[in-house]
């Protein structure tokens, strides 16, 4: 399988597309704001300790307080500490932040035993906001490089299950038990395989200074305040993915580009020419026919090629998926048309979970099918279409009503609550796409038509809504957008128009 990442670079939006054979099955988008705060650390004050619910409010500086859990408060009990990260190591190649196993007793210690209200601590995010819930947040902190996880608060040395040769887990242990000059934990990653002892320590020493300074500020800082910030979406993706995944990366802008090659300088010099600066006119993820597949990924109701169809609804508790025959009739008898529409449903219901990023409950709908054996050939492809997902799965077997129940890892809003916000149009029931992502399409559409305009300006109609917009808040947009293409814009207001609705015209002489 030929995989390839594609990075798009716009001073206000940075989007980073995963594709396998040509095909986007992933994409991370990164606005500068809070929507993905996951990894960096903070200095917090704790707001409120709910003993009935054995966790506390923290304020760490976003719009809405984290969240903790007893279990991720850090306890002076270090037995404890590593029982719970006996993680040898669940750790894939794009997981930063490892969590702690579970275990089936209750903690001697209570919430209120360990925090009190005003008290001043240190956190990570280990899960971005998602929708009305704050961050998750923990105290055990851990700084992820390239070949090694610091976890400063234990003492435990986990090797990655990747790396499968039992005396290179071995090698890589005793380095690491060598090198160390703490009592700091460490988790050897999937890419130090291979790797020279003078790399992990060059590294080792890297994330131990990162600490140091973080502990540093943390003594000078004011409350609440970030301490450590993760490295941007660009990096992460080159960090977690182009080393044992990914074959090629694309890049449309300079200093990215030249700021993912200096990361490599430090990291693997040899993956250097791997790395390419797209300069072609076409706006890049056009080039690679990308924009159809987001758009596609944010609509309600999703097509089959046999003309069945599947929708997927996003309700505050999970996510139903519903299978249908639509358009399609079959050939023979009712239940292999059944089948067919099930089976091709499959393929596109794990494609769709993963490009949408959703997660938690997931309840999938099938057709109803009488035979048995038909059940369990759809359960069985489920099972293998999600083998391609990083993110943690599990599915149980088909009822007799044509149920599926699954469940996948959630670590951030998915892609429709990203790109999305709800339509007051209808009064909330559903949603359009966000005023701020239609600004961001106009100004990519503006973009792509004017390679083959000639005119001496601009007039761009839109909703009132989105022209108040553009001239207020996105204003830099469209002086960034002018000084590109070299012609001035005018904005019309349209109050006919609907919210996602707009033109552009060429004016050709005063």
């Amino acid at each position: 399988m030929y995989k390839q990442l594609i990075i798009n670079v716009l001073d206000h939006e940075t989007r980073v597309a995963l594709l396998e054979d040509g095909t986007i099955v992933e994409l991370y988008v990164d606005r500068g704001d809070d929507s993905d705060v996951a990894g960096n650390i903070y200095k917090g004050r704790v707001l409120r300790v709910l003993p009935g619910m054995q966790a506390a409010f923290v304020d760490i500086g976003l719009n809405q307080a984290g969240f903790i859990y007893v279990d991720d408060v850090y306890a002076a009990d270090l037995k404890e500490f590593e029982r719970l990260f006996q993680i040898d190591s669940e750790e894939p190649d794009a997981e930063t932040d490892p969590e702690p196993a579970p275990f089936d007793y209750r903690r001697s210690q209570q919430i209120e035993e360990l925090v009190s209200e005003g008290q001043e601590i240190m956190a990570q995010v280990a899960k971005s906001p998602i929708g009305t819930k704050g961050a998750r947040i923990s105290s055990y902190i851990s700084l992820p490089g390239r070949f090694l996880v610091l976890m400063p608060s234990s003492d435990h040395i986990g090797i990655s299950r990747r790396i499968e040769d039992e005396a290179e887990r071995e090698r890589l242990r005793q380095a690491v038990m060598d090198l160390r000059s703490n009592n700091h934990g460490y988790i050897v990653r999937t890419a130090a395989e291979g790797e020279p002892e003078e790399k992990l320590a060059s590294e080792m020493a890297f994330l131990n200074n990162l600490w140091a300074n973080i502990q540093r500020k943390y003594e000078k800082a004011p409350t609440p305040s970030i301490l450590h910030h993760e490295i941007s979406v660009s990096l992460r993706a080159v960090r977690d993915l182009l080393i044992h995944e990914v074959e090629k990366l694309v890049i449309d802008a300079k200093p990215t580009y030249d700021s993912v090659l200096s990361f490599l300088d430090t990291y693997m010099p040899t993956l250097k020419d791997h790395v390419v600066l797209y300069e072609g006119a076409e706006p890049v993820f056009d080039a690679y026919n990308l924009e159809g597949d987001i758009s596609r990924a944010l609509k309600r109701k999703v097509w089959l090629k046999s003309g069945g169809y599947i929708t997927i609804e996003h309700t505050e508790a999970l996510v139903a998926v519903d299978v249908n025959t639509g358009r399609y009739v079959g050939k023979h008898n009712l239940e292999e048309t059944i089948l067919k529409t099930n089976l091709e449903a499959v393929k596109e219901i794990a494609y769709q979970i993963r490009l949408r990023d959703i997660g938690g409950i997931i309840i999938i709908d099938f057709i109803d099918m009488d035979k048995k054996s038909n059940r369990e050939k759809v359960y069985t492809a489920l099972n293998e279409a999600l083998l391609k997902d990083k993110s943690k799965t599990h599915a149980l077997p088909m009822s007799d009503m044509g149920l599926i129940q699954m469940t996948r890892k959630r670590t951030r809003e998915p892609l429709t609550r990203i790109l999305c916000e709800p339509c007051y149009y209808c009064d909330g029931e559903g949603y359009i796409i966000s005023k701020q992502t239609i600004c961001y399409t106009i100004f990519r559409e503006i973009l792509r038509e004017s390679q083959d305009m000639n005119g001496i300006r601009l007039t761009l109609r839109v909703n009132p809504q989105i022209a108040e917009l553009l001239h207020d808040e996105e204003n830099s947009l469209i002086a960034a957008l002018e000084k590109a293409i070299g012609k001035q814009i005018v904005i019309y207001p349209n109050t006919t128009y609907h919210l996602e609705e707009f033109d552009i015209f060429e004016i050709h002489q005063e």
